[in-house]
Parts: structure tokens; sequence; C-alpha cells
């Protein structure tokens, strides 16, 4: 018992420590994060008799060539839908204010004052000019200081060199700490770490594909229906997908929105519901069983608590790390939870205590919610 005092002190140094170097942490998460996602592809690479260096070569070239697509093809046509988005604001606020608001207020009974009129073209021209006003100063300030531009290269030179460096060094990594670990504490440990394997790596490679599968379904669908903004509104909703039915709702608001002011057609607006519906039957009954399954354990409302906190906390590093750390702390959590249950401390009355199925039976609950694929591999087994 002796040894928790130290352990707690460890991890409150380590946070402290995260916080004091958050500004410099940006390339070395993300070239973890990168490091992270493609391991398991160089251990594949590596079981069939290929070397690990080969591997790592291998996927940097892979996600290298996804990001020149992506920035060749993607990127300029979504800014491209973004700027047509920015200019249908006065036709949604022209819509709002003359046809929607009155209509609401002739069935309601409501009385209220109707929106104001705007001169879009003035806000807009004004906003921006702001905004490249902004971008110019950020230019001047970076290009202006060698030590600003110096840093910035180096920031993004480290994030590849990082991802590549713990890419191939990462079980080796991983078996040096916990050998770090106390010896009777190193079993455990590594139990609790492959759980939290499974978890993080459920959430972070199956959801990062059922995002990209649903804003490509989403994207095709609705370029057929004829939305003008379909990229930038399939890539919204494939982003949004980080949060379970966020993406659907926030998806299928912004299209029929778009889609009512692009045609003023109820048929148009059926055939986005279907593009919507198919795409959640998709997600529900083939990608997230498939890809997710049961094994993150993380409840849409802590997904949206630790993305909001990692943000509050550490800006946009913690964003990045904040499902993972909360994926980690959920794992170590139901330990706690299920150790808590097994000690004296949780008061079971003594006939339970002495009873041998009972102590296997809430044994078993609680491993199986640690591990909610260990009931399952037992049946494999």
């Amino acid at each position: 018992m002796n040894r928790w005092p130290l352990v707690f002190g460890v991890f409150a140094a380590a946070a402290v420590l995260f916080y004091l170097l958050q500004p410099i942490l940006l390339p070395f998460v993300l070239g973890a994060l990168i490091g992270y996602l493609g391991d398991p592809v160089v251990d594949r690479i590596e079981a069939r008799g290929g070397s690990r260096t080969l591997g790592v070569v291998l996927v940097f070239m892979v996600l290298s060539g996804l990001c020149l697509l992506a920035m060749v093809f993607a990127v300029p046509m979504l800014l491209q839908q973004l700027d047509g988005l920015i200019g249908r604001i006065p036709t949604l606020y022209a819509w709002l204010r003359d046809v929607a608001l009155p209509w609401i207020q002739e069935r309601t009974m409501v009385t209220g004052a109707l929106l104001p009129p705007i001169d879009w073209s003035a806000e807009l021209m004004d906003n921006w000019r702001s905004l490249g006003k902004v971008t110019a100063q950020t230019i001047s300030r970076l290009t202006g200081s060698g030590a600003g531009l110096l840093a910035l290269m180096a920031n993004l030179a480290l994030v590849p060199v990082v991802a590549f460096y713990l890419m191939r060094d990462w079980d080796d990594i991983a078996e040096k700490i916990l050998t770090l670990l106390p010896r009777d504490w190193q079993e455990g440990a590594a139990q609790m770490t492959r759980e939290a394997d499974e978890v993080v790596g459920a959430f972070l490679r199956g959801q990062f594909i059922v995002m990209c599968a649903l804003g490509v379904l989403y994207t095709i669908g609705l370029w057929m229906v004829g939305i003008e903004l379909a990229l930038l509104l399939g890539f919204i909703a494939g982003l949004a997908s980080i949060v379970p039915y966020l993406g659907f709702i926030v998806g299928i608001a912004a299209s029929l929105t778009a889609a009512w002011l692009q045609f003023f057609d109820w048929i148009p607006l059926i055939y986005v519901g279907l593009v919507f519906g198919a795409g959640q039957m998709v997600e529900s009954m083939i990608l997230t069983p498939i890809l997710v399954g049961d094994r993150i354990g993380l409840h849409p409302v802590a997904v949206i608590f630790a993305l909001m906190a990692g943000g509050q906390l550490a800006g946009f590093v913690g964003v990045v790390v904040a499902l993972p750390v909360a994926a980690v702390v959920m794992v170590f959590a139901r330990h706690a939870v299920a150790h808590y249950r097994r000690s004296s401390l949780y008061g079971r009355d003594s006939e339970a205590e002495g009873s041998d199925e009972v102590e296997e039976a809430v044994e078993e609950e609680w491993v199986a919610l640690a591990s909610p694929s260990a009931e399952q591999d037992r049946e494999d087994g």
C-alpha cells in the first residue's frame, strides 16, 4: 500500500508536466497518434516475414499518397463549396425573415418583432476583409520573425519524424515501460494495457474508418440527389459522427436546409431523408458492428464531455488526446469498480461472502464489464 502515494505522485507530476509543455507537444502527440494507428499494419507486415522498417516505409507511402490526394482534390473542392455556402447566407436569411418566421407566427398565434433587414453585401465584405487582415497579420508575423517561421517549419517536420520512430519501436517502448513497474504489478498492468489497447484501438481505428465511410456515403448520396454542397455537407456529417447519432442529426438538418434553399421543393427533401436513413442503417447494421463492435464502452455524453474538457484544458492538443485518455480511464475505472465490489468496503453480507457461487458470479460480471470481448473469447474457446 505504501506504493500508492508514489504512483499518484508520478501521475500528478506527469499531468503538470503535460500542462506546462502543452505549447510544444502538438507534433509529438500527432506523431504518436500516427504511430499508434500504423503499428498494427506494421506488425502484420513483420509477421509475414518483412522487416519492420520496410513496413513503416510502406505505411508512410500510403499515408503520404492519401494526404496528397486530399490536398490536390478534396481541399480545393471543400473551399469552393464553403465559399458557395457563404454566398447563400443572404438567401437563407431572407427566407427565414420573409417566409419561415411569418409562417410560424401565423400557425402558433405568437406575435413578435421580425428579423431586421441586413445589408449582407456590406456585412460579408467587412467580415472577409477582417479575416484577410488577420490572416495577413499572422503570415507577416511568422515570416517577419525568423524564430517563429523556423518553429513552424520544425513542428511540421517533426510530425513524420516522430511518427516514423515511434511506429518502428512501438512494441519495444511499450515492453520497456512495462518492465519498469514493480514485478507483482506487471501481470495486472499488462492485462489492463491489453484491454486499454483494445478499447482505444477500436475507437481510433474503427471509429475513424466509420467516419470516413459515412462521409463518403453521405457525399455520394447527396451528389446523386443534386445538392451543390454535397462534399461539404458529407464532410461535416462524417466528422460529426465521432459522437453517435450526432453526425446523422447535424447532417440531415444541414442537408435539408441546403436542399430547400436550392430547389424550394419537397421531393428533394424526401431523397435527402432516404440518403441519411440508408447511411444510418449501414452504420448501425454493418460498419459499427464490424469495425467498432461493443469494445468502446464510452457513453456519447462521455465522448462530448471528454472533447470539451480536453479543448478547455489544453486546446487542440487536449482535443486530440481527450478520447484516448477517456477510454484508458474507463478501463481503469472498470477494474477499480470490480476491485471495490470484491472488497470488504462494499459491505456484502456474510452469507454472500461465504458463497463461492456468488463470488464467482460477481467476478465474472465485472471482468466481462471490464473486457466486453472476454465472454465472447470464452465462448469461442
